[in-house]
This record gives C-alpha cells, sequence and structure tokens, in this order.
C-alpha cells in the first residue's frame, strides 16, 4: 500500500487508535469500458475520503473481452493499491466468496463496478464495522433517507421481492440486492462455508444467514442512480431468487443455517446509572411483576374471549388448547422485550423453554376443566369460565416464577 494511501480530509477523521484494513472487492464480467472510470473514481474517492488502509481487488469473472487485461493495467499502474483476480467460471457471488475468503483484511467490502451508489456511503458502511457495533453492513435503496433514481418497471420489481424477502423470513434488512455490502472478516468467513448460491442470490442468503444467528445487520441508506447499460435481467433474476428463498426457508426449519464457528455477540447492558444500580443490587422484581401482570391481564382477557369464541365449534379441550396456543406466544414475546429485557438467552432458546413453560401451563388449565367436568357433565358457561379463571391465576403465578428463574434467567459471573 502507497503512503498517500491512508491520507484523508480533516473532516473524515475517525477517534485515535481505530484503524483497520478493509478490502473492496468490484466483480467484472465483461467491463473492459467501464472498469477504467470505476477504478480511477474509487481510487481517488479512498486516497481522499477514507481513514482506514484500504485495498481494491477487482475480480474478474470469466470475461470474454479485453477486462482482464485492462485490469491487469490497472493493477500494474496502482501498484499495492489495485490487485487482480481473476476466475474461470462466471457468478457474482462465486467472485465474492473467493475473494472475501482469501483475504486478509479486517473487513471486506464490495460494490457493483457501475458506481451506481454514492461513495460518500462508504465511511458509514464500514465505520461500524470497524469498532464492532455491527457484522455485516448494507446500502439500502429504500431505508428512510436513500435517494433513489430509477425505472418504474425495475422499482416495482425490486419492492416486491424485498417485501418477499421481509414477509416469508421476517428479515429486519429492507434491500437485499444493492450492491454495496461489507462485513467483518471474522464473521464473513463462516457464513461464507453455508452460503450455496453463486450467482445474484448471494447477496440474499448471506443476509438471511447472518440474521438468522443473531448477527447484527446494519442499514445505511445511499444514493443510487440506476445504471440505463444494466445487463441484469430483472425479472429472471427474480425468480431465481424466490426459489433460494425456498430453500433457506428448509435450512431454517432443518436446523441446516445453523453456522458454527461465529463470534459472540456479547448480551445486551443497560447504560444508564439508575439502570445499572438496580443491576448491582438485583433489584427490578417490581418491575418485572407489574409488566408481568399487566401482560398478564391482556393475555387472559385475550385467552378468555378466545375460548369463548371458540367454545361454539370445538370441544373444550380443542378450545383451550388453541386459545392458549395463541395467546401464549404472544405474552412470551412481550415479556422477553418488555418484563425480563437485557436477561441473558437467544430468541429460540426463549421460545423452545417457554412452550415448555405453557405445557405445565396448559395442563393446570385443562386439569382444572377436566376436574369441573367430571364433578358436573355440564356445567353452566359462567361456572366453566370462573374455574378457568382460578386456574389462570395459579398457572399465572407459577408461570412467573418459571420465566424469572429459567426462561430469562440472569446471567451468572461464569456465563457472563
Amino acid at each position: 500500500m502507497t503512503d498517500n494511501a491512508v491520507t484523508v480530509r480533516d473532516d473524515a477523521r475517525l477517534p485515535p487508535g481505530l484503524t483497520a484494513t478493509v478490502e473492496i472487492v468490484v466483480p467484472v464480467h465483461n467491463e473492459e469500458r467501464a472498469l477504467p472510470g470505476c477504478v480511477e473514481v474509487l481510487r481517488d474517492h479512498l486516497l481522499r475520503c477514507f481513514p482506514f488502509r484500504w485495498v481494491i481487488t477487482v475480480v474478474d469473472n470469466a470475461s470474454t473481452d479485453r477486462t482482464p487485461d485492462v485490469a491487469a493495467e490497472l493493477a500494474e499502474r496502482y501498484r499495492g493499491d489495485v490487485r487482480l483476480l481473476r476466475l474461470e467460471r462466471k457468478g457474482r457471488g462465486l467472485a465474492l466468496r473467493t475473494a472475501w475468503a482469501r483475504s486478509e483484511a479486517d473487513v471486506v467490502a464490495y460494490m457493483d463496478v457501475d458506481l451506481s451508489t454514492g461513495l460518500d456511503a462508504l465511511l458509514p458502511l464500514t465505520a461500524s464495522l470497524v469498532n464492532g457495533h455491527s457484522d455485516v453492513a448494507i446500502g439500502s435503496r429504500l431505508a428512510r433517507g436513500a435517494r433513489t433514481l430509477r425505472g418504474p418497471r425495475r422499482e416495482i420489481v425490486s419492492r416486491a421481492y424485498n417485501a418477499l424477502v421481509r414477509v416469508t423470513h421476517g428479515a429486519g434488512f429492507t434491500d437485499a440486492q444493492c450492491g454495496f455490502k461489507a462485513a467483518r472478516a471474522e464473521v464473513a468467513r463462516p457464513l461464507l462455508e453455508k452460503v450455496e448460491d453463486d450467482g445474484w442470490f448471494f447477496d440474499t442468503e448471506l443476509l438471511l444467514l447472518a440474521e438468522h444467528n443473531g448477527l447484527r445487520v446494519q442499514e445505511v441508506p445511499v444514493d443510487w442512480v440506476e445504471d440505463v447499460d444494466s445487463r441484469v435481467r430483472v425479472v429472471p433474476t427474480a425468480l431465481a431468487d424466490v426459489k433460494g428463498l425456498i430453500r433457506v426457508a428448509r435450512a431454517k426449519a432443518s436446523g441446516a443455517a445453523r453456522v458454527p464457528g461465529l463470534p459472540r455477540r456479547p448480551e445486551p447492558r443497560a447504560a444508564h446509572p439508575d439502570a445499572v444500580l438496580a443491576e448491582r443490587r438485583g433489584g427490578g422484581l417490581l418491575w418485572q411483576a407489574l409488566s408481568f401482570g399487566a401482560i398478564g391481564v391482556l393475555s387472559t382477557a385475550a385467552h378468555l374471549g378466545l375460548y369463548a369464541l371458540l367454545r361454539t365449534w370445538l370441544p373444550v379441550l380443542p378450545a383451550n388448547l388453541l386459545a392458549l396456543t395463541l395467546t401464549t406466544v404472544l405474552n412470551t414475546e412481550a415479556n422477553r422485550r418488555l418484563t425480563f429485557a437485557g436477561r441473558r438467552g437467544s430468541t429460540a432458546r426463549a421460545h423452545l423453554l417457554g412452550l415448555v413453560v405453557f405445557a405445565l401451563y396448559y395442563a393446570v388449565t385443562s386439569g382444572a376443566l377436566l376436574v369441573l367436568h367430571a364433578a358436573d357433565p355440564d356445567p353452566g358457561r359462567p361456572l366453566e369460565l370462573t374455574v378457568l379463571v382460578g386456574a389462570c391465576v395459579l398457572g399465572t403465578a407459577g408461570r412467573f416464577l418459571l420465566l424469572r428463574g429459567w426462561v430469562f434467567r440472569r446471567a451468572t459471573p461464569h456465563e457472563s
């Protein structure tokens, strides 16, 4: 790397000690005309505005024109700043997988050769990865504050696809396919071993696996102008992506989407002085009881309403089971987010153990109904509901104790 590769504007500097190396990959296929301008504009921006040590890697994947020769000339002209990696097989995902897997940088990134995304977003994209706040960062054309200029056909297809990703997988990110992404190398390498796609679905699969494994994905709103010379076949690509979504959903359901070897993100801890003092004193019981009680009241009301409605069509036990199942899932999630916020444990673990607590709760409430019907084969509906309320109160007390002491237990010093 040349010395002037780390020259930056004063307003671009970050706090002392925040240093890293960033490798920016530009995958290309038959881009002999666009490549020189892309590299020169990108290199100039990095020299002027980027505070980290960097290198540009042009990955030529099976070009049949002069792209490899042009890339070699650029690597020779800007020796130390620009590198060339030649692949004999086509595929953007393959290009990124190969370059990122062999990278020695702290942060790996990529952008499309057309530079449709404004380069001012490059520093925000990488800064949160350097300081460890995020694991993966993506440019988004759909996030609040983004500005885009593209035709209506591509706009509709893109929004429909990203909506499909959010609906089918519960994704938290808004734009899976913007060609402007980065990741910490230590999380990228394990993820790459699980990503199967070598084409355009590579981005989406990487992000879905990252979220599924508890990594933090940061979105950076970008300025984006459509390249009218783009060769991406939007509709066929989108259809292939739908097949990829189905494959990833199956992997999640089977457990194959779990990625071993990922660094664990620290559990969240309150930073407010009052909250820290309360945690050190072992406090919070009053708040937990009040929050749990309020959620319990709403859940009980919803349970009774659903039960009364379902009893119109179903026998007593199926009606109680269905009503409990629907309200308990929402109850567990509400308690995870509000009552026991900040406690240890993943979402999957919380809901798995919550199912065990649910089974015990169901046994208590259903047992009460069975005892009632054994004593009186045809009890009135008010009596039936009264017995159910009493069972709910007893079950709720036990549920609170199990959630607080088992499902959302406080981490021990050894576990922290």
